[in-house]
């Protein structure tokens, strides 16, 4: 079983920043990709950044040149770092990680519990 803990969510103003980590935790498993998902009250949960294990990345077209993500593989960590923060972002971010190895009858697909974000004045 993998565990996939978030932290760095809170409350900034319209043009701030904030950094949200994600660590996946466990035995026998590898990560294929990671991303961040969002979801507002009384929306649809939306892919806002994905990266596999060369690098390569894609960003939901409302966060590009605004956010970052990036992973540090060795730790099973992915971050995303968020700029100039709209308060159309304030939503429930969900840390996701994919395996390419794992136990068999063990789920391959891990969500995390997700980490408030709300943009305020």
């Amino acid at each position: 079983q993998v565990r996939l803990v978030e932290s760095g969510g809170g409350l900034v103003q319209p043009g701030g920043s904030l950094r949200l980590s994600c660590s996946a935790s466990g035995s026998m498993f590898s990560i294929r990709a990671m991303g961040w998902y969002r979801q507002a009250p009384g929306q649809q949960r939306e892919l806002v950044a994905h990266i596999d294990n060369g690098g390569s990345t894609n960003y939901a077209d409302s966060v590009k040149g605004r956010f970052t993500i990036s992973r540090d593989n060795a730790k099973n960590t992915v971050h995303l770092q968020m700029n100039t923060l709209k308060p159309e972002d304030t939503a429930v971010y969900y840390c996701h990680a994919n395996l390419s190895a794992y136990i068999i009858g063990d789920p391959y697909e891990y969500w995390g519990q997700g980490t408030q974000v709300t943009v305020s004045s």
